[in-house]
């Protein structure tokens, strides 16, 4: 079921579902040209208004809805927990897999948290399509990179639910319950309801905000991080949407 979800949301979400549309539109207009233009004519403007940076804000808009972790709630923590967010395969200057941007910038986040409150940290990630598990390159990053300390490291899970599930084992074998869940702001709605389904009280810690430039050139101009921070919240209300349905 793993891999079903997986080509079924790429098939929806862009860039493939607009495409598809398009593509479907334009054999459409053999028989039916108005309509049939009309819906390709519309998937190429969403793929042009999901690269401009106001929709993707927009977009974004109601899932970056938690604050910094305040001092007084790390205070209240008992552990990290660090979740993954991709790895770089076969990176050339390392020699091997190693933690892309987002786990990046959750590493680095939740480093920080530790210096600040001494708390242990657990980071989760397995490897789904194989190669290393996302944990051991998490680990590696947190103590090489940042200067931080990992107590536990967990290899199994493929998706935010694993995550959840298997984190849960590991804590709750040492009397854990009340958990900084450091993610991308993005991704905590969704992640935080699965940790809380395993029993955990969740202090969100998200990192990595949606912000714009200045610049309102830059700002109003449709590039590619703006389509990809478009294709994220698409992907993120979809899961939201799917996990709600499945309750």
């Amino acid at each position: 079921m793993f891999y079903v979800k997986k080509l079924l949301s790429a098939l929806v979400l862009p860039p493939a579902g607009p495409i598809l549309l398009g593509l479907w539109g334009l054999w459409l207009a053999r028989r039916h040209p108005r309509l049939g233009r009309g819906i390709a004519a519309a998937a190429l403007l969403g793929l042009l208004a999901l690269s401009l940076p106001p929709v993707a804000e927009a977009l974004m808009r109601g899932l970056e809805d938690r604050p910094p972790i305040a001092a007084e709630q790390l205070a209240r923590a008992q552990a990290i927990v660090i979740l993954g967010g991709g790895m770089y395969k076969a990176a050339p200057e390392y020699g091997t897999d190693t933690v892309e941007r987002w786990t990046l910038e959750r590493l680095r986040y939740g480093a920080y948290l530790q210096k600040r409150s001494g708390l242990p940290i657990l980071v989760t990630g397995g490897a789904p399509y194989g190669g290393r598990p996302e944990g051991e390159a998490m680990k590696e990053a947190v103590e090489r990179d940042f200067g931080g300390k990992v107590q536990w490291v967990e290899t199994k899970a493929r998706d935010t639910a694993e995550n959840a599930a298997y984190s849960a084992t590991m804590l709750k074998a040492g009397g854990l319950s009340r958990i900084a869940l450091v993610s991308s702001a993005w991704h905590l709605p969704r992640a935080i309801d699965l940790f809380e389904r395993q029993g955990f009280e969740v202090l969100a810690a998200p990192t990595g905000y949606t912000t714009h430039s200045a610049s309102l050139f830059e700002y109003l101009r449709p590039s590619a991080s703006a389509f990809g921070t478009s294709c994220d919240a698409l992907h993120e209300r979809l899961g939201l949407l799917v996990q709600r349905l499945a309750k």
